[in-house]
């Protein structure tokens, strides 16, 4: 046998599945990739919050520009989103942390911890919606 012929690798086919429709993910990688949607939401809302911020120390007039704005249901919707991401973003990366350190690896645990972790953010998710209206 050749060195040249020891190099070459072989190409195995693959199967290819590009209709969308049928692929299934696990819940464990739909809470993976809502936790890093819900990061980008969270990044972004930063600078509306920031803006509001500015906004209403602005002067007492942008105070009371901001406190007016907040009286519209669209307002208030869209801080119960940034809430709620947010909140959706902290206990998620907590449970990501905690599989850091070993919990929740296995298959049948980090199925629960999900559940657990989305029932925790429901929770919030209502409290936020108290908050705000």
């Amino acid at each position: 046998m050749k060195l040249s012929e020891q190099n070459v690798k072989v190409k195995k086919p693959r199967p290819v599945n590009l209709d969308l429709q049928t692929i299934r993910f696990p819940l464990t990688a739909i809470a993976s990739i809502l936790h890093r949607i819900s990061g980008v939401i969270t990044f972004v809302a930063i600078a509306i919050l920031l803006w509001f911020l500015h906004l209403s120390l602005s002067s007492p007039d942008g105070f009371a520009t901001a406190v007016s704005m907040t009286e519209s249901w669209l307002v208030k919707f869209v801080l119960w989103g940034i809430l709620t991401a947010l909140f959706y973003h902290i206990v998620l990366g907590v449970r990501h942390l905690l599989m850091d350190m070993g919990y929740f690896e296995e298959m049948d645990t980090g199925l629960s911890s999900t559940k657990v972790s989305f029932v925790i953010v429901a929770i919030l998710s209502v409290f936020a919606g108290v908050l705000v209206w």
